[in-house]
């Protein structure tokens, strides 16, 4: 099956057994200070898996995009990607373990037709340090399902994943198994890990897991098990026989004061499965890659002269890594020296690094049109911005040509010397922006015998470690606090764009905020600097809507009727049949209507609680066509 197809049988499967189709939330997270970018299916509804009521009801499923930049290395074996899409379902204390495996089972097996024979599972061996019992129901529901199916299902007691390479796939009974029961490291979900590390009032509970068994033999032709893993193969092994393809979260308990667990009043199902996976699954190709970005292989294969097979590692970074940054372009982030832009910037680089291993006279943006192809019934939005992607991957891939020129000038200074040191190579990195894999290709053409990579890695670590400590404190705080300040700001952040729409002009939309409270963020579409006079008259006008005192409404409505009201929405969203918005004035005369989850003050008034007035602190371009502006209520 294609990814299309599976997609669109997944959300038609929960859509019968009573789910409403949520659509997939943008790659960079909207007033979540945690993290730059949307890993997870579940990292949008954590709020919801908190408590919080979802205005589309207790039972949800989508397709979520999803980009993990610490992968970003990882790619080149037959499973890692950087950009994925996790289908999700979700009961917020609707139904619970008796519906969500019998489910997910029914769909892979009668949906996508994959052979039960090929499915294995595992559950939650317990916690006897924190008296958390073991997961013995779900056991039993996969034993029952398994012998509907005519599969004799053997449990094998595995308990931590090193484990698993001495007791291997052999059930006590001396049959293969088929449900395996590990330690709360591998089927324990919480924010916070394991039982141990979880503070008083965290909720967690068990997960059980399904992997798809893709026979006896790797993409390599060698045996399915390599022993270089451990001595036996188990479905955690990472040989490459078994693939993980869906796992279903159980968020049953919460720690208590006293250290001991009890049971949730409410009860959560959270299940994440990854798309492209249940798409190779289907065709038993252990390859993703021959899957999910097939036509784009295609493309490669005719537009370098050469061949897939011969080139594994390369074609993959280039397919995984041009999709990547298609994405991230199309909700906002163009290339550039910090924050997400950063990451845009080092895909592109190493796509065009790639290339050049292969020798190929062609440009990256070649590959564009096949990507949106290929995504456009899903993702239409990706076809309005494709001129858009185009230019910004044009630039960047000119800019790196001029990075690569001056990169080898400074490398040239090295020529004759027996070895490049860890502080010359991380210059070469850090300031002239040369990436470490065509440190060692130039190097070695020019004599360079040694690098001291070891080194080199040990700065790198150092200077991502300082990095990463500088994002984490710039987005420290945000929206998800909900303390007052914070909310203010927010309602302020809407007043602030229709303010912006009537000064600058009403294309200008939102392209990404950041709430503190401290102050607000707003990145907007715009193509030159604010004037003075302009950003003055912006400031009058929220200013006048605070002294207003305008009620600031919430309302539940179709999408149809919040479309006609030409409400604000998030750029490239899609939305359910019934939407949330929040109007500052009632909806007939509102100054403003957005698409919103909130929360937000009652009254434009309240804003003044926490000053007398709105100030716009700093405007400054963030990326070619889009300005930011920082401000406060003073």
């Amino acid at each position: 099956m294609t990814l299309n197809e599976v997609r669109q049988k997944y959300l038609k499967f929960y859509e019968g057994q009573g789910h409403t189709v949520i659509p997939s939330s943008s790659l960079v997270p909207q007033n979540d200070p945690t993290t730059l970018f949307t890993g997870s299916g579940m990292q949008p509804l954590v709020p919801y898996l908190l408590g919080k009521n979802h205005p589309a009801g207790a039972r949800l499923v989508d397709s979520q995009k999803c980009f993990r930049s610490m992968d970003i290395e990882e790619v080149g074996d037959n499973r890692h990607t950087t950009f994925f899409e996790m289908l999700g379902n979700w009961s917020l204390g609707d139904y619970f373990k008796q519906e969500q495996l019998p489910w997910f089972f029914k769909f892979l097996t009668d949906e996508v037709g994959l052979d039960p024979q090929k499915l294995y599972v595992t559950v939650f061996i317990g916690d006897e340090k924190n008296n958390v019992p073991k997961d013995v129901e779900s056991a039993e529901i996969w034993k029952k399902l398994f012998s509907e199916k005519g599969v004799e299902a053997e449990v094998v007691e595995i308990g931590s994943e090193e484990n698993g390479y001495n007791v291997g796939m052999t059930a006590a009974s001396g049959k293969e198994g088929r449900i395996f029961y590990y330690d709360a490291k591998k089927n324990w979900w919480s924010r916070a890990g394991t039982p141990d590390k979880m503070p008083a009032g965290e909720p967690g509970g068990p997960d059980s897991e399904v992997f798809y068994d893709f026979g006896q033999f790797k993409e390599d032709g060698q045996a399915a098990h390599d022993t270089k893993w451990g001595a036996e193969c188990h479905p955690n092994c990472d040989c490459g026989r078994f693939l993980e393809i869906g796992n279903s979260v159980f968020m049953q308990y919460i720690k208590k004061e006293d250290g001991t667990f009890g049971l949730l009043p409410k009860q959560n199902v959270d299940f994440g499965g990854g798309l492209e996976r249940i798409a190779a699954a289907s065709e038993n190709k252990n390859d993703i890659f021959l899957v999910a970005h097939d036509s784009i292989i295609s493309q490669l294969e005719q537009s370098t002269g050469t061949r897939y097979e011969d080139n594994v590692r390369a074609f993959r970074v280039i397919a995984d890594h041009a999709k990547a940054a298609v994405f991230l372009i199309a909700d906002g982030v163009n290339p550039d020296g910090k924050d997400q832009g950063y990451f845009v910037r080092r895909l592109l680089r190493r796509s065009v690094l790639f290339l050049h291993k292969l020798n190929a006279n062609i440009s990256i943006t070649s590959v564009i049109p096949g990507i949106i192809d290929l995504y456009k019934e899903q993702y239409p939005e990706l076809v309005a911005k494709q001129a858009d992607i185009e230019r910004q991957v044009a630039i960047e891939e000119e800019k790196f040509t001029a990075t690569v020129a001056r990169g080898t000038k400074e490398l040239m200074r090295f020529v004759g010397q027996e070895s490049l040191s860890a502080e010359n190579a991380f210059q070469l990195v850090t300031t002239f922006g040369f990436p470490l894999e065509l440190i060692i290709e130039e190097a070695g053409e020019h004599g360079i015998k040694q690098i001291d990579i070891e080194g080199l890695k040990e700065l790198l670590k150092k200077h991502q470690d300082l990095s990463r400590s500088g994002s984490e404190q710039k987005f420290k705080g945000g929206l998800a606090d909900t303390e007052e300040k914070t909310v203010r700001l927010h309602t302020a952040h809407h007043i602030l764009l229709k303010a912006l729409q009537i000064v600058l002009g009403p294309e200008v939309h939102q392209r990404g905020s950041n709430i503190t409270q401290e102050r607000l963020r707003i990145d907007f579409n715009y193509g030159q600097k604010m004037t003075d006079e302009q950003k003055k008259e912006v400031e009058r006008i929220v200013n006048e809507k605070i002294q207003e005192g305008i009620p600031v409404i919430r309302s539940e409505m179709s999408l149809e009727e919040a479309d006609k009201l030409g409400a604000e929405h998030e750029f490239g969203a899609k939305y359910p049949e019934r939407v949330s918005v929040y109007s500052v004035g009632p909806l007939d005369s509102a100054f403003s209507i957005e698409f919103c989850g909130g929360p937000h003050v009652t009254n434009t008034g309240e804003l003044l609680k926490s000053g007398s007035r709105f100030k716009i602190q700093k405007e400054e371009a963030v990326s070619a066509g889009v300005r930011r502006i920082k401000a406060v209520l003073e």
